[in-house]
């Protein structure tokens, strides 16, 4: 069993939560994830690694409250335990050591996974920008977190309630044009949002790393269903990712594939309203 000995909420519909895991804290590391059971009639839910704590034995999570197996966790509280937690799984995020500048990009909820990206980068003293996006000033996360981890913060919203006006691919686009030399950019969240970062660090010739969010039951490459296109060849974002070059995905193939049951959730959604 694994127990929860912290547990923060962060919004409405995000909660932080901090697991006792010393086996998987003593060797996670930026980029990798864990799956998690409730309890024997639970689904695997994949988690991207938030934080670690080597010393303390601990990792820590950050989730959105999107279904009935997220639901039930936010229920849980300091002293209730998990009965599976397995990891770590995935590539760690690779970034060249010679890397001087790099910039984090994180859209909403997304943010939970840029943040180890960040902070790693940042303690290994490579100069890192992060810019967050997030739609309201209601649902900004982890901002104090971030401004110990990183050289300059930019926190943008889509309705202007907060920082920055306008999306995460303008506050890029603008650093990128007012001479910021970036050796790298990664990019978490929304689809929609890492293919347009994307699109926008290609004509510079910026490389740019993607964590990608495919359907994953196994998370050992058995399954297939973490499968995207990547350079015109099939990867599985659980044995081979979850990070690539965002210039080689098929971006379009994995929204379609990610409303693959979108109908039944949907239906489960509004079961659990009623």
């Amino acid at each position: 069993m694994f127990k929860i000995v912290n547990k923060r909420v962060l919004n409405p519909s995000v909660v932080l939560m901090d697991i006792d895991a010393p086996f998987i804290a003593k060797k996670a590391k930026a980029g990798q994830f864990i799956i998690f059971r409730i309890d024997e009639h639970g689904e695997r839910v994949p988690l991207t690694i938030a934080d670690y704590d080597r010393e303390n034995g601990t990792i820590t999570i950050i989730f959105q409250i999107v279904g009935k197996s997220t639901e039930r966790l936010a229920q849980m509280n300091a002293g209730d335990s998990l009965l599976d937690v397995a990891g770590p799984l995935g590539i760690p995020t690779h970034i060249d050591e010679n890397a001087k500048k790099v910039c984090v990009i994180g859209g909403g909820v997304g943010c939970a996974i840029a943040y180890p990206q960040a902070k790693e980068l940042f303690q290994r003293g490579i100069e890192v920008d992060v810019i967050a996006g997030f739609r309201s000033r209601d649902i900004v996360i982890l901002e104090d977190e971030f401004k110990k981890t990183c050289n300059n913060l930019i926190v943008c919203t889509d309705d202007g309630s907060y920082g920055k006006k306008g999306f995460v691919t303008d506050a890029l686009k603008e650093q990128i044009e007012q001479g910021s030399k970036y050796d790298a950019v990664i990019a978490i969240g929304p689809v929609p949002m890492m293919k347009f970062v994307c699109a926008v660090t290609k004509p510079y010739d910026i490389k740019t790393i993607v964590s990608l969010n495919p359907i994953m039951i196994d998370g050992t490459g058995m399954c297939g269903g973490c499968r995207v296109t990547v350079g015109g060849k099939i990867r599985y974002a659980c044995v081979d990712g979850p990070d690539f070059d965002g210039h080689e995905v098929d971006f379009d193939e994995l929204m379609k594939r990610n409303s693959t049951y979108k109908e039944q959730e949907h239906a489960c959604r509004m079961l659990n309203m009623k």
